[in-house]
Formats: C-alpha cells, structure tokens, sequence
C-alpha cells in the first residue's frame, strides 16, 4: 500500500518517464503502441550498432510492425543509402542534430516505415574532441512529417553509451508517438 501510495505521489512529476509497471518492458510497450496504431518503425544507427533494432525485435511478433534497419556506422553509408547530404556531415559532422534528422528521413524513405528512429554518437572510449567529447550523442525520431533531435551527453563507457542510447531512443519514440497523436503525457 505504501509503494502504491509513492507511486501516485511521484506519477505527476516524472509521468512521461514511467512507461509501464511490473514486467512490463519498454520495447514490449512501444511494439503494442506500434501495433494498436498501425504503424511501422524502422532505424538508422551510427553508434548504437544495431543496439535499437535488436531491443525493437526482442519482443515476439515485431514482424508485425519492424521494418528493419540500417547501420550505417561509416559516413558512405549515411550517404549512399540513407541520403545524408555530404554538404551536411562536412558542415556539421556525423554527430549532429542534422545529421541524425536526414538519416531519420532517410530511413524512412528506404525501409518505407511510418515512424523512424536514428542515432549517431561518440560511444567511447575514445575518439571524442573538445566540441563533441566521447557520451556525446544525438538521436532523432521521424514520424508522419516531421521530425525532433534530442541530445545525450553521457559518459566514458561504450557499453553504458550503447545500452543507455538504445533506451532512451525507444523512449523517445514512444514519447513522440502519443505526442503527436495528442496524448498527455
């Protein structure tokens, strides 16, 4: 009684964090969000390395409503495939909130899918700079026609960087989703 009791308390405050109790899972509960709405998801990963699309199709019958993904770790990839103007990623870089929107657009237009997740990032240990030190991470989700950017600044751990990433961008889907479609969060 008193756990429930805490619950309601802290509910208001962090809501839109909370995506489900007990054993629910947060690609479980996107998958049933994607499927009561009819809608397709698919991803483009730099830095997460297919960290999204494989929590996306843990969940028993993703087929339903995965199209697939593309990791497109190298910059030809973001290019020939998902379409990133090479103007963009020599103006911005790789990890940029423009960069993550054209590869959300990207793959959308590729994997033909309602709603796109993309990730791009300095998952560590090294190879961060002063401007874009390594946790520093972007992630963009497409849906109908629009898109948002959101930006991590995580850690030194490439594991944590990973694992953290691919969460948050599930989150960030879901999110979007009952944004879009006019729910409270």
């Amino acid at each position: 009684q008193q756990v429930d009791q805490q619950i309601e308390r802290l509910t208001p405050m962090v809501g839109k964090y909370i995506y489900g109790f007990n054993r629910d899972t947060l690609p479980k509960v996107l998958g049933d969000l994607l499927k009561n709405r009819g809608l397709t998801i698919c991803s483009a990963e730099s830095c997460t390395g297919g960290a999204v699309a494989s929590a996306i199709t843990s969940v028993p019958g993703s087929s339903q409503y995965f199209m697939g993904s593309v990791v497109a770790y190298h910059n030809h990839i973001k290019t020939s495939v998902l379409n990133v103007s090479p103007e963009t990623l020599a103006t911005y870089g790789a990890v940029s909130e423009e960069t993550v929107l054209e590869m959300a657009h990207g793959a959308q237009k590729v994997l033909n899918a309602d709603v796109a997740i993309a990730t791009s990032g300095i998952a560590g240990p090294d190879g961060g700079t002063p401007e874009k030190p390594v946790g520093t991470i972007w992630m963009a989700v497409a849906y109908k026609d629009q898109a948002i950017a959101k930006k991590l600044n995580l850690f030194k751990d490439r594991a944590i960087n990973i694992r953290y990433t691919s969460s948050a961008a599930l989150n960030l889907v879901r999110q979007r989703l009952l944004e879009m479609d006019g729910e409270k969060l």
